[in-house]
């Protein structure tokens, strides 16, 4: 019910910023997509302020922003995205470019589920011979 975009598509142009979505849609179907393509919580109208102020503050409690910028950390792996380079409990790890791209999806989204539609679209540009098969076994 946005003007020009749906919630859905904007949800597809934000990284690691906790997204809660405030929309008068009841349906449970509603919820789960937003909430499985990238929401980190959905409210539905009315709604108190004070627990939209209860949901933002988990919301930011849950988020571990990157501290350095072209640097995501996720627990003792280190993705740097500039030189392309992982690294786990400081030793450098080889990936592919298709296993980079997922861990970085993987690691932009932690303590969500990412699905395998989400994962194929998100890295269609940089992998563009990656296919549902091939991505079961990358997964793998």
């Amino acid at each position: 019910m946005l003007p020009g975009l749906n919630g859905e598509n904007v949800l597809s142009h934000i990284n690691n910023i906790p997204v809660i979505v405030i929309s008068a849609k009841t349906d449970i179907s509603d919820k789960v997509n937003l909430l499985m393509n990238g929401a980190t919580d959905y409210i539905t109208k009315p709604f108190s302020n004070d627990e939209l102020l209860a949901r933002i503050s988990v919301a930011f409690r849950k988020y571990e922003p990157t501290q350095d910028a072209g640097i995501i950390r996720y627990k003792d792996i280190v993705l740097d995205l500039n030189n392309h380079t992982t690294t786990i409990s400081e030793k450098p790890v080889h990936l592919t470019q298709t296993e980079f791209a997922i861990l970085k999806i993987l690691m932009t989204n932690p303590q969500q589920a990412v699905s395998k539609s989400t994962i194929l679209d998100k890295i269609s540009m940089d992998t563009p011979d990656c296919t549902d098969c091939s991505l079961k076994m990358h997964i793998r």
